[in-house]
């Protein structure tokens, strides 16, 4: 008999995913707001195409907030978009990938290299209840004048500091302080600012 991990909570599953507890995604809720963000980012993408300037409106719809001057070249993949906002003068490149089951906030005057990968959603580490598909998400901060070099992979419940560098293809496990360069995997300061 599979086990009833919710038995004695009555929320919804995307009211869990939103307090950050484990849920399942199998919700319609969930569901219909993952398609509206496939059908915005596919509206955005194609916008693009015609007139950038044009296509920014499709954009602040698909995320929770577009600062002013801030730039986003597609495609752009998010799960909802709404959890998502960028600060004043960031510039992001193509293939941005950012599963905000969590809250992602990107600050201002950002440099967001191309291919890179911001994901807040976490899985237990148990084999079972991985089995029957339980997830949750931790937030992801970016401080301002942040640059992520090309590739680079950032994990759930990780803040950058302001002004710090990434380098191209590090994987950020952990919180990395304001004003110092981090490269590798796991990503390490090894210059300050």
């Amino acid at each position: 008999m599979p086990t009833d991990y919710f038995a004695r909570d009555e929320r919804t599953n995307l009211e869990r995913m939103r307090a950050g507890d484990l849920y399942i995604a199998d919700d319609p809720e969930i569901a219909e707001r993952q398609q509206r963000a496939v059908r915005l980012a596919a509206r955005y993408q194609a916008a693009y195409a015609e007139d950038a300037a044009a296509a920014g409106p499709v954009l602040a719809e698909l995320l929770g907030a577009v600062g002013e001057e801030a730039h986003v070249r597609p495609p752009l993949y998010v799960d909802y978009g709404s959890n998502i906002t960028i600060g004043a003068r960031t510039f992001v490149n193509f293939n941005l990938t950012a599963l905000d089951v969590a809250a992602i906030t990107i600050g201002e005057d950002c440099q967001i290299g191309p291919n890179v990968q911001l994901l807040t959603p976490t899985h237990p580490l148990e084999p079972q209840p991985r089995r029957d598909k339980l997830e949750a998400a931790r937030p992801i901060t970016l401080g301002d004048n942040v640059w992520l070099g090309g590739g680079v992979i950032v994990c759930p419940g990780v803040t950058i500091g302001d002004n710090s560098v990434i380098g191209a293809g590090a994987v950020v496990t952990r919180d990395v302080p304001a004003n110092v360069v981090a490269v590798g995997n796991p990503a390490r300061p090894i210059r300050t600012l």
